[in-house]
């Protein structure tokens, strides 16, 4: 590919929009351009990276015994209203009516399609396992999309689809694509991705596993045991974290007039957060009043108490609720509620600790030595805290470190989730018929390039690894109007692409702080330069994109040097 007819400018200043180092180069090296917020127009140097993306997972999807298929994007509503989301996923799925008012939506995810195909053309146990896969286009509708292809609207994912016979038999097949996706993250030449437990969402199941990207724009907090042994997304980890209570102190009721927050009362009363109740209510998906209450110093995990609780969401109640169950605003406690009219959950930092100063149900008053078990007993008590850095580790005990990752794949196993209620059926070796146990598997293609450059790049941009590159080669001819250096870099190019090579030729008559600029933005893993000095020499110069090598070539030897560094 000439540069003089490459589609997609490099663009010297910095996107204003742009916050990440994916979301800069990607828009300055002409790699994607914005469509609207969160959809993007992929050039044809990020079609080049990601047509190789998508070559390697196809080839890791096939070594485990995967079947390429490809769904539609636009499914009738009415399979989503089988497996029973319909109601459950929020604005998030987009929904429309075709001309024939029938409702329809864009595929965010294919759980129904697959299982709606699979309950025709899976029949028996001799079919079992079987994993189908594809590589298509996704529509999301994010509330706040961010940093590029990291967080988008339209998005293309690979996703894969296994089926079962058993629960033993998901478990063997879980881990086989474990392992191929830990292949698949080494090719794309991504530094540093570790796999986490993780809650599953939406997506429901039993098991969840997400490979993330480390990295510092990340949008997931993820906690690890400095040897590594526990390594979980923040929705679900916890610490151990062991808590002693001091012997009870009589209850007794003190004015803060004014102080609401855990701060304002903790100063006022002269005790640090670890001495006070935290009290957060919620409401249910079903506009049920939750109560959760938890030690100043901590924060309530949402995810873990939706989970607990077994709704699809949760919402922060208003005044008018609060006050509804006998409890203040910004004064509340359980003591001397009635339970008929909310549930209450007390974390385990609660229950645990003793003396605390909790709210007293009235304004500007609170209670000080609040024990639970003696002054309130009604609530549940469930692990609803959010870990911290620096809680120990549940398992070596060793302080947890907080990192920030970019999710680039995640696997679940789903068992019948979705085959029940759709009716995914099989016969076994008894002739019986038997729910399909499912499992399902993503990865995100364009986020995965993104990720990579956020590991992979220096101040200039990409540095890109050599499974992925969009060229091998960037051939640089400086003062290509003397007929000597266009002769020889014609020639040159010519060469290298007759022996295989990839590459892209700057054949424009640009200064050289110009064209090593978009070279930089392109990231070529190899550069050469032919100039009037290394011409007058029978020599190339050579050097690496990430700066690791420079030399000069003999011209005559470039070819066969850079065969021999591929093969």
């Amino acid at each position: 590919m000439k540069l003089s007819n490459l589609i997609g400018q490099r663009i010297k200043e910095v996107p204003r929009e742009a916050q990440t180092a994916s979301h800069v180069f990607l828009v300055r090296g002409g790699y994607v351009r914005p469509v609207a917020a969160g959809i993007y127009s992929l050039l044809p140097l990020a079609r080049r990276v990601t047509a190789k993306i998508e070559a390697i997972i196809r080839r890791e999807m096939d070594s485990v015994g995967g079947q390429e298929v490809l769904l539609p994007v636009v499914l009738p509503e009415e399979l989503w209203q089988e497996s029973g989301r319909a109601d459950a996923v929020g604005p998030e799925l987009l929904r429309f009516r075709d001309r024939n008012d029938k409702p329809m939506v864009l595929g965010m995810t294919h759980e129904e399609a697959v299982c709606h195909l699979a309950r025709t053309e899976i029949v028996s146990y001799r079919q079992l396992p079987c994993m189908l896969y594809q590589i298509q286009t996704k529509y999301r509708d994010e509330a706040r999309p961010r940093a590029g292809l990291i967080r988008v609207r339209e998005f293309t994912m690979k996703d894969a689809y296994s089926f079962h016979g058993s629960q033993d038999d998901l478990d063997d097949y879980y881990q086989r694509l474990h392992d191929a996706y830990a292949r698949i993250f080494r090719q794309l030449g991504l530094r540093d991705v570790i796999s986490i437990q993780s809650d599953t969402g939406m997506m429901g199941g039993a098991v969840s596993h997400e490979f993330m990207a480390l990295a510092d724009c990340g949008e997931d907090t993820l906690f690890i045991s400095p040897d590594g042994e526990y390594k979980a997304n923040r929705e679900i980890a916890v610490s151990g974290l062991q808590f002693e209570r001091e012997a009870p102190q009589p209850l007794r009721k003190v004015a803060t007039p004014g102080r609401k927050t855990i701060e304002e009362v903790a100063a006022f009363l002269g005790v640090g957060p670890e001495h006070t109740g935290k009290a957060v209510f919620y409401l249910d998906h079903e506009d049920n009043l939750v109560f959760a209450m938890i030690r100043g110093d901590f924060e309530v995990n949402e995810t873990k108490l939706r989970n607990y609780l077994g709704t699809p969401a949760l919402r922060l109640a208003d005044d008018a609720a609060i006050r509804a169950c006998g409890a203040e605003p910004g004064y509340a406690s359980p003591m001397a509620l009635e339970p008929d009219k909310l549930r209450i959950v007390i974390d385990h930092s609660v229950a645990g600790s003793g003396n605390l100063v909790v709210g007293a149900n009235e304004p500007d008053q609170h209670y000080c030595n609040f024990n639970f078990g003696r002054d309130f007993e009604d609530g549940e008590v469930a692990d609803i805290a959010t870990a911290r850095a620096g809680d120990p580790c549940p398992v070596s005990g060793r302080p947890l470190q907080e990192k920030r990752g970019i999710e680039v794949g995640n696997i679940f196993q789903l068992g019948d989730k979705y085959t029940r209620p759709m009716g995914c059926t099989y016969l076994d070796r008894n002739g019986r018929e038997q729910y399909l146990i499912m499992g399902c598997y993503g990865i995100g293609v364009g986020r995965s390039m993104a990720a990579v450059i956020e590991q992979c790049h220096d101040r200039n941009g990409p540095i890109w690894p050599a499974a992925i590159a969009p060229f091998q080669v960037h051939l640089c001819a400086l003062n290509n109007r003397r007929p000597e250096v266009a002769a020889a870099a014609d020639k040159l190019y010519d060469e290298l692409l007759a022996a295989g090579l990839e590459v892209v030729y700057d054949d424009r008559n640009e200064k050289a702080g110009f064209m090593f600029n978009d070279a930089d933005l392109i990231g070529a893993p190899w550069r050469l330069i032919v100039s009037p000095r290394t011409l007058a020499e029978g020599q190339v110069e050579f050097k690496t994109r990430d700066g690791s090598e420079q030399t000069m070539l003999p011209l005559a030897a470039v070819v066969n040097t850079l065969i021999s560094r591929r093969d």
